[in-house]
């Protein structure tokens, strides 16, 4: 992920970024055993939950730090910022080609047949270019994904949402637009020309349109209505009861996130 700061230049630019802002957080409390237990298998890692910042752009991995990331062992981010650093440095090398494919060997597997801990919950959109693994380097167990037209909400997309955060500990979620969304061209089309979208597609336009942003036209509107539809989904799921409850006590945080296919580059958004 970066923080840059960039004007925005239409859908062919990159997303606007915030400059890096503390996050801070209190030490999160117990989960409910029985339930999580038989759901996620093994409890999660606990330690306390630090201040600090979104790291603008972390270093790429070396060889010696790949070695030990093949290792059955591994530390599971436990805190918003250490799971905000981890993405960071999957998505730099992602983008640089250095991708390191991690935790997918044969004692990983085996030791995931008993439960699943995933550090980050990533709601993205379907499209096949976007896949939250590949985009953010991650392996088996690493991460939960859940994934709709337009990140769009409906009932079974808020209670997986809610399962990842409530059920598993998980401390991220990341609400993931994209460059190009085809979502997102449909919404603006839609609107523009008063088309009605076949069968259940207007379902998702009819979410989006609310945030198109009549400010700009052309391929920049569809830029800014991309922002603006990850900025909602994310409000949204900020005034969840369950969820703001879990963000005040400092024990998640929930971010929105544009990738842009022209440079495979994450960006969060303010």
């Amino acid at each position: 992920m970066n923080s840059d700061v960039a004007p925005p230049r239409g859908d062919g630019a990159e997303a606007t970024g915030p400059a890096d802002a503390p996050i801070s957080h209190a030490k999160p409390r117990g989960r409910r055993a029985l339930l999580r237990a038989a759901l996620a298998g093994t409890a999660v890692l606990g330690g306390g939950i630090a201040v600090g910042t979104f790291p603008a752009d972390a270093e790429p991995v070396t060889r010696t730090t790949r070695a030990s990331a093949s290792a059955a062992t591994r530390t599971r981010p436990s805190t918003p910022d250490e799971a905000l650093t981890e993405l960071s440095r999957g998505n730099r090398r992602w983008r640089t080609l250095h991708q390191q494919h991690p935790h997918e060997g044969a004692a990983v597997r085996k030791a995931l047949t008993t439960g699943q801990q995933p550090f980050a919950l990533i709601l993205g959109c379907i499209d096949s270019r976007v896949p939250p693994e590949l985009v953010f380097d991650q392996g088996l167990g690493d991460l939960m994904t859940v994934r709709s037209a337009g990140e769009v909400l409906d009932e079974a997309v808020l209670g997986s949402v809610a399962y990842g955060v409530l059920e598993l500990d998980i401390p991220l979620v990341v609400v993931l637009g994209h460059q190009s969304c085809g979502a997102v061209k449909a919404a603006v089309s839609a609107e523009e020309t008063g088309e009605e979208l076949p069968a259940h597609i207007q379902y998702i336009a009819d979410a989006i349109e609310p945030v198109i942003d009549h400010s700009v036209e052309g391929d920049a509107r569809v830029a800014a209505t991309i922002d603006a539809n990850v900025r909602l989904v994310r409000s949204k799921l900020a005034a969840e009861p369950d969820l703001a409850a879990k963000v005040k006590a400092g024990e998640v945080a929930i971010v929105g996130a544009r990738y842009d296919l022209t440079t495979q580059r994450v960006h969060l958004l303010k």
